[in-house]
């Protein structure tokens, strides 16, 4: 056995021991099987939650003790409104603080947070130095007038003092809502803007695809249009222009100044459902709505996610590339809550080369790297083989998310990485995951192995009844106690009930206490999950009812196709056009100047979705498209597009949510030239 071999094997010990610890300390009778495991923590969700705390270390900084009945952890199980660990009082920096605490004593010096630009630059702040500059930048919101309650607001790329900021705004008991540098300045206002911040946090710039990519004017755009914002904080990535000027009037701080001197760190206790962050649906189709999580329900939440799901500890570095704007970049950061080393990367993927992510994932020595199919599938098809190129001897886990992760991306991760995949799907409407891999469970390709412990995730037909082994709406019928907290200014619940609670069952109305998510699932026997797609986003062809997923994995599993897109569009008189739209990886492209595809391609397109799926899954049309239209967070924009392409009039798409919003315009032409 190699040393690459010896110390993944031992690293996935450690793992798997931190998980049968826990186990072992649960109840007679639970455990140590996970099933065991997760069908108690789903029947007795008071008791499991009360040793997740335990077993986490989290303190209680009440003056009462929590309470030894079920009802001071969990006093109904009603949704929603749910109300958990009554009396208690923490906040979510203390767990991050302790940490801290012991590896300044036993290794000051061991990096916190690591994050790398486009260029290779590294900005390390370590776990010693860590508290003194989340203490200091708290001092200098408190002095500009913020205190708990108060929002504080960012506009950056993802940068190591982006978490600085973040965790000093929580241990105030302030408010903290981000938006990726990405997006335009009013489109950032749409979202950041609603919250009527004190504070804003930019930074000068940044490098995108070898390129500088100058923000100050945008910040001083999105300064000027908060009213409410009184104070700017700078960061000034290196090699960048400095801010010079006022920024619409602001009072500004520079984020260099304000951490040169450690301040000791106070953070402040709050209720455990005192809200923490803010974040944003994708608001393609509408303002974008603001999702508020509380510090309790967050900090245990992701806790567990990270301990006995991703199997995390001091010993890891945890690298999930992502942006502000996605709540990925909150599940990241948490890996501090266990003591993980975190690392960021801000730039593009897949520059200068697609093996860019690949050479951080070895130069930063990481444990756990966290991706998207997207890249995946990038990395795939420009014929990489990382676990042969590339040193990734650390590397025991790549984590995938945004959108099903086909079968052949499982394999190629196995075959041509060499570790396991843990492909997991949640949202950032409960700011973490439902189901996913975990620690001593066998992956099988295009499965989610495990529903998480605590989710009580089930498929069910549209009388509402549980199945097993078919298609299904994806529903949660006991409470999680990251749940939303709120939807911003929704005094009465009114948005919150209408998103996750009113849907109606055939034959049996609304039914009380179920979360519906919109996600098509298939619920194995084995207990393993399969996504198929949004359910609001079904093809629903002569009364069968599809999930795009399905097609997405048969036809980006083509060489030549780099992404796939298909919709389902009714037309008059019962008309139903199916069309599927194609891009080309550039070798591809390079042989197609027409914008016409291949009559080969398109057959073979045609006969694989027959062969592997079925012969209504094939679609009306094969078209090539100059790009598929995302939300910024990467999800294909299904239900708009579908309304567009149907010439509807009512279809609301915001541009500004939109990755490529000159595609809209493309898509509309389509739908307009469509002879019905």
């Amino acid at each position: 056995m190699n040393n690459d071999v010896d110390r993944r094997a031992e690293t996935d010990a450690r793992r798997l021991a931190a998980f049968t610890d826990f186990a072992a300390s649960l109840p007679d009778g639970v455990g140590p099987d996970y099933d065991s495991v997760w069908r108690w923590s789903v029947d007795d969700p008071a008791a499991f939650w009360r040793a997740v705390w335990e077993h986490s270390g989290i303190r209680n900084r009440a003056a009462t003790p929590l309470g030894d009945a079920d009802t001071d952890v969990l006093a109904s199980r009603d949704m929603p409104g749910t109300r958990w660990f009554r009396g208690v009082e923490l906040n979510y920096v203390d767990l991050i603080l302790d940490h801290a605490a012991h590896h300044g004593d036993r290794d000051p010096q061991r990096p916190a947070i690591i994050a790398v630009d486009e260029t290779g630059t590294r900005t390390v702040i370590t776990w010693g130095e860590l508290p003194g500059r989340v203490g200091a930048t708290a001092a200098a919101l408190r002095a500009a007038g913020v205190s708990a309650g108060d929002v504080v607001v960012a506009y950056l790329p993802d940068v190591a003092d982006a978490v600085t900021a973040f965790l000093a705004t929580a241990s105030l008991g302030a408010l903290w809502s981000a938006c990726g540098a990405d997006y335009a300045p009013d489109g950032a206002a749409a979202r950041l803007g609603q919250l009527d911040p004190t504070v804003l946090v930019v930074a000068n710039g940044y490098r995108f695809n070898g390129s500088w990519v100058d923000k100050r004017g945008d910040a001083t755009e999105l300064a000027a249009a908060i009213d409410s914002v009184s104070t700017v904080i700078t960061i000034a990535e290196p090699g960048g222009p400095d801010f010079s000027g006022d920024l619409a009037g602001r009072t500004v701080l520079a984020m260099a100044d304000i951490v040169a001197t450690p301040v000791a760190p106070e953070p402040v206790a709050v209720a455990f459902d005192h809200p923490l962050w803010v974040m944003f649906s994708s608001g393609t189709t509408g303002k974008p709505k603001g999702i508020v999580h509380g510090h309790g329900g967050v900090t245990l939440e992701l806790v567990k996610s990270m301990t006995l799901h991703a199997g995390l500890g001091r010993a890891d570095r945890f690298f999930w590339h992502t942006a502000l704007s996605w709540m990925m970049w909150n599940y990241r950061t948490s890996g501090l809550l266990c003591g993980a080393t975190i690392v960021s990367y801000s730039g593009h993927p897949l520059h200068p080369s697609a093996d860019r992510l690949w050479e951080i994932v070895e130069s930063e020595r990481v444990t756990y790297f966290g991706t998207s199919p997207g890249h995946l599938q990038a990395s795939r098809k420009a014929g990489l083989t990382p676990g042969a190129t590339r040193d990734l001897a650390a590397l025991t886990t790549v984590g995938s998310t945004g959108s099903t992760l086909v079968p052949d991306l499982f394999e190629w991760v196995t075959d041509h990485v060499g570790v396991t995949v843990s492909s997991i799907s949640g949202g950032t409407d409960v700011s973490t995951a439902f189901a996913g891999g975990s620690v001593g469970v066998p992956v099988v390709p295009g499965e989610l192995s495990v529903r998480y412990l605590g989710v009580d995730l089930h498929s069910w037909s549209p009388q509402g009844r549980d199945l097993v082994g078919e298609v299904g709406e994806m529903v949660i019928t006991t409470p999680m106690p990251s749940m939303p907290v709120s939807f911003w200014r929704d005094g009465d619940g009114t948005r919150y009930r209408s998103a996750y609670f009113d849907h109606e069952w055939t034959g049996r109305g609304v039914v009380p206490n179920v979360w519906r998510h919109g996600d098509w699932v298939t619920l194995t026997d084995r207990g393993s999950v399969i996504i198929h797609g949004r359910s609001d986003a079904t093809l629903n062809r002569n009364g069968i009812r599809m999930g795009s997923a399905d097609i997405y994995e048969v036809v980006e599993a083509i060489d030549e196709i780099a992404e796939a897109f298909v919709v389902g569009v009714d037309g008059p008189d019962g008309a139903y056009w199916m069309p599927l739209f194609v891009t080309l990886v550039p070798a591809a492209a390079a042989r197609h100047d027409d914008a016409t595809l291949d009559p080969d391609l398109v057959s073979r397109i045609r006969t694989d979705i027959r062969a592997r799926l079925s012969p209504r899954h094939v679609p009306d049309e094969v078209i090539l498209a100059p790009g598929i239209p995302h939300t910024r967070t990467g999800k294909k924009l299904e239900v708009p597009i579908t309304g567009i392409l149907a010439g509807r009039t009512d279809v609301s798409l915001d541009p500004r949510s939109v990755d490529d919003a000159s595609l809209i315009d493309w898509y509309a032409a389509r739908g307009a030239d469509h002879s019905w």
